[in-house]
């Protein structure tokens, strides 16, 4: 797997105007803020939308985003094995939002966890409810050690079956993004200035 370029806040923020901006994070975390004229398209959507990514990429360069850069670098690799040269955003929108560079927030967007706080929450959940249960019904121990296995198949593998899982409950999910209008907005984006 090759390394995709990724750029500091700092850089991209010089840039911003001349670079189409894909937030890969679910649409509630996009909703509780992104950065400027960020477009979201989830990473569990971004082969549907490969085409309009690819006529973007031709007419001027892409910038993924998330909130930590774990998820934009691996929509980048997914781009790569598509031909489509993308970078991602170092620290992604977390160190952005700490350097004090400005989140967009849609009307009516609402605070939602970053889905890495999200996956700790369920699995630590999970596993002491497991382990509570464990002290009347010996069996409940093994829901403990099922989670702490898939905790480390998803380390070893980068993948995140919870993550995916979680995505779509409905506080993930928000009205004000939507897939269609992401490919459309990106299909008629004209080339960005430098």
């Amino acid at each position: 797997m090759t390394t995709s370029p990724a750029l500091t806040p700092d850089q991209a923020a010089q840039r911003l105007g001349a670079l189409t901006v894909i937030d890969v994070r679910t649409p509630g975390e996009y909703a509780s803020g992104h950065l400027p004229y960020a477009l979201n398209i989830p990473l569990d959507d971004l082969r549907a939308a490969l085409p309009d990514l690819r006529d973007a990429a031709d007419r001027g360069d892409l910038l993924v985003v998330c909130a930590s850069g774990n998820r934009s670098v691996q929509a980048c690799a997914v781009l790569a094995e598509e031909g489509v040269a993308a970078a991602t955003l170092t620290g992604g929108t977390t160190e952005w939002a700490r350097l004090g560079y400005d989140l967009d927030r849609p009307e009516g967007g609402r605070a939602v966890w970053a889905m890495e706080r999200q996956v700790r929450l369920a699995a630590g959940t999970l596993v002491l409810a497991g382990l509570l249960a464990g002290r009347r019904w010996s069996g409940a121990r093994w829901a403990s050690a099922g989670i702490a296995g898939g905790l480390v198949f998803s380390a070893v593998t980068n993948t995140c079956g919870m993550a995916t899982v979680l995505s779509r409950l409905p506080h993930n999910r928000s009205r004000a993004c939507d897939l269609d209008t992401a490919r459309a907005t990106l299909r008629t984006r004209t080339a960005p200035a430098e």
